[in-house]
């Protein structure tokens, strides 16, 4: 590769070494070691999939998600239920966007040359603005953005997110982030559905059903819209 030619978000990490583990049959631990910290990755669900969600956590980082380990029970629903990877992204340096930023892209980078075609992505609190920038970034290949008591910080130029489908999930009884946020990142995109969780906190946990139950259904029926 010539010094003038662009490189890849995967390029760009500058990877040192990476390891990886086969937990189960159908759950991968990686380990992307750089200069400027470690990139995490759990990726559920087969590695050619064309179909893949990548997780972002909040402002100290996560794996789990919210609402009792969200992230993880989608994984492991919609790869059973219908194939599709997910990809739960541990941040070099968590609360530093555009360092998220970057590892989120690149995990998209690394599925991509396993097959993947479309991405959802869903993104947790400081993790929102994560996920709509991710979203940017990913341009036409992402087929939709979930967010969840998402902060409106580093969401200003949700716009150019276009008619990419977001779905903005905020409980009522937020003690760090007043459902009123999610409305603001909804008027500065253009578009978007607010879903109001009653009684539901910052971590969404009285809402962990719901949450299961709504997103094992949005998320198929995006990748099924974009695959038609």
């Amino acid at each position: 590769m010539s010094a003038d030619e662009p490189r890849s978000p995967l390029e760009l990490l500058e990877a040192l070494a990476v390891q990886e583990v086969q937990i189960t049959p159908g759950l991968a631990h990686l380990e992307i070691y750089t200069l400027h910290g470690l990139l995490t990755v759990l990726w559920h669900g087969p590695r050619d999939a064309r179909d893949v969600v990548v997780t972002c956590g909040g402002g100290m980082g996560s794996v789990l998600g919210p609402a009792d380990g969200l992230y993880h029970a989608l994984g492991c629903r919609l790869a059973d239920a219908h194939g599709i990877a997910t990809m739960r992204v541990g941040y070099r340096k968590p609360n530093d966007l555009s360092r998220c930023v970057h590892d989120v892209a690149a995990a998209a980078d690394l599925a991509s040359r396993s097959g993947a075609r479309g991405f959802v992505v869903i993104g947790h609190s400081f993790g929102g603005a994560v996920a709509i920038q991710a979203a940017t970034v990913l341009g036409a290949h992402c087929h939709g953005v979930v967010t969840l008591a998402t902060q409106s910080a580093g969401c200003e130029h949700a716009s150019e997110l276009g008619d990419t489908p977001l779905l903005l999930l905020h409980g009522t009884d937020d003690e760090i982030l007043p459902a009123e946020t999610s409305t603001v990142v909804q008027m500065l995109a253009g578009h978007g559905e607010v879903v109001l969780l009653p009684g539901a906190g910052h971590l969404l946990t009285q809402a962990a059903t719901e949450l299961r139950e709504r997103l094992s259904v949005w998320i198929p029926e995006r990748f099924a819209a974009a695959g038609g």
